[in-house]
């Protein structure tokens, strides 16, 4: 198509913005259902949506298109919209953009050679479909990266509320860990346990592990080196409540943790120690 034919094209349907529109919804019904709906709660205007979606995709305005996607793949995931309303609402514009590219031809194709007809069918039909093709394809990328994006940073909220450090006096505080700890929560233990021993200036962080039921070989080697970072902080670690299970493996695989913490049989113990040591 060539440029003055797709805006002829493009202002056509604006032109028969109210039928164009109608005959949209009567397509998807599902979604002409919930369109005030999704209007309010995320203020998303579907009909007005789809007019710019299908200028885009008529006058060819890929890098708008691409844009506009990205646009409201975001949208769309932000607020909890469901792809199966996406994929009614945008194969209801594919099949209502062609009913008016065929009332458009109908008025201004006449006079056109077969040869000629057939060529101008293939090329705007290439084009439209291409372009809403491309129009899916960019918003399923954009919606799945955000949701991606979303369950990682809730993810991390929660294990970061896994890892209490808690202060019990200004320069010591305990770390209970409880539970399985994998590669990815060792990642998380890590990063909150050097970030807080700056910040709050933990001088001595008892870990207490009595509530770990097991470590994994590539865990407990992580687990020495975040010792080691702690001890490159400037602070003491203190290993209580060692399980037997997890002594045992530790011994298997000649792996210690000495060289960086000490180590006491129960929180308690320590506790008393420390405070015992303290009111002297």
């Amino acid at each position: 198509m060539g440029k003055i034919q797709q805006k002829e094209i493009t202002e056509f349907i604006v032109s028969h913005r109210e039928e164009f529109q109608n005959r949209l919804l009567s397509e998807a019904v599902e979604v002409a259902a919930k369109i005030n709906d999704i209007l309010q709660s995320g203020n998303i205007d579907l009909l007005k949506n789809a007019e710019k979606m299908v200028a885009f995709v008529v006058e060819g305005k890929d890098s708008e298109l691409i844009s506009f996607a990205e646009q409201e793949g975001i949208a769309w995931a932000e607020h909890a919209l469901t792809l199966t309303l996406k994929l009614e609402w945008v194969h209801a514009i594919r099949r209502t953009v062609w009913y008016y590219l065929f009332e458009y031809d109908q008025l201004n194709t006449h006079g056109l050679s077969i040869s000629d007809y057939r060529s101008m069918i293939y090329e705007m039909e290439k084009q439209i479909n291409d372009g809403i093709d491309k129009f899916l394809n960019t918003f399923f990328i954009s919606y799945s990266s955000y949701k991606d994006e979303l369950i990682s940073a809730q993810r991390k909220m929660v294990e970061h509320l896994s890892v209490p450090i808690i202060p019990i006096s200004p320069h010591i505080a305990v770390l209970p860990l409880i539970g399985m700890i994998d590669v990815y929560r060792m990642d998380t233990i890590e990063e909150k346990i050097l970030t807080d021993i700056s910040n709050l200036k933990i001088r001595t962080l008892i870990m207490d592990l009595s509530g770990i039921t097991d470590m994994g070989i590539e865990v407990i080697h992580h687990f020495q080196r975040v010792l080691s970072g702690i001890s490159l902080m400037g602070c003491e670690a203190v290993i209580t409540g060692l399980r037997a299970e997890l002594v045992r493996k530790m011994i298997h695989l000649d792996v210690s943790f000495d060289e960086y913490a000490s180590t006491n049989g129960t929180l308690q113990q320590t506790l008393n120690e420390y405070f015992s040591t303290a009111s002297v």
